[in-house]
């Protein structure tokens, strides 16, 4: 079993930055395909970007690309997730997920988190 616990959520401006974190414990945190995904109001949920063990391997769905930036830290069994230039179309509710293969990594993880809120205001 994987337990994944979330932080960092907030209500923030457009433009503003933020840092999720997603802290890791249960069976081995560098033994799986790290990510995030996220649901707004009234939307399915949907895959936001993943990292591999290594970090070598890093994927980013497109609405985000260039803003957001996906990092782990093993030793501290951490994963992170730096948003800038937000706007109120990422307000959502923002879940960290755990892997086993690339494609469970954008489709359907093998653990998630509670998620964390975050809200961007106008």
């Amino acid at each position: 079993q994987v337990q994944l616990v979330e932080s960092g959520g907030g209500l923030v401006q457009a433009g503003d930055s933020l840092r999720l974190s997603c802290a890791v414990s249960g069976r081995t945190f560098n033994s799986y395909y790290m990510g995030w995904f996220r649901q707004a109001p009234g939307k399915e949920r949907n895959f936001v970007a993943y990292i591999s063990y290594s970090g070598h391997s890093i994927y980013y769905a497109d609405s985000v690309k260039g803003r957001f930036t996906i990092s782990r830290d093993n030793a501290k069994n951490t994963l992170y997730l730096q948003m800038n230039s937000l706007k109120p179309d990422d307000t959502a509710i923002y879940y960290c997920a755990a892997s086993s293969t690339t494609v469970r990594a954008t489709t359907n993880p093998d653990y998630w988190g509670q998620g964390t809120q975050v809200t961007v205001s106008s």
